[in-house]
């Protein structure tokens, strides 16, 4: 049964993509990085906006 479950997740697993992105703090200047789960279809507007 749990079997099942992994391959109906993995099928629609494959329509998101984790996107990291480097950000530099204003208040002390160090760099972090955000990650986010979003559709494949919106990661070229995700870096395109700053």
């Amino acid at each position: 049964m749990a079997k099942k479950v992994v391959a109906s997740l993995q099928s629609s697993g494959k329509d998101f993509a984790k996107v990291i992105k480097l950000a530099k703090s204003d208040k002390t200047g160090a760099y972090t990085f955000k990650d986010e789960i979003i559709p494949t279809d919106q990661v070229k507007e995700y870096f395109a906006k700053k």
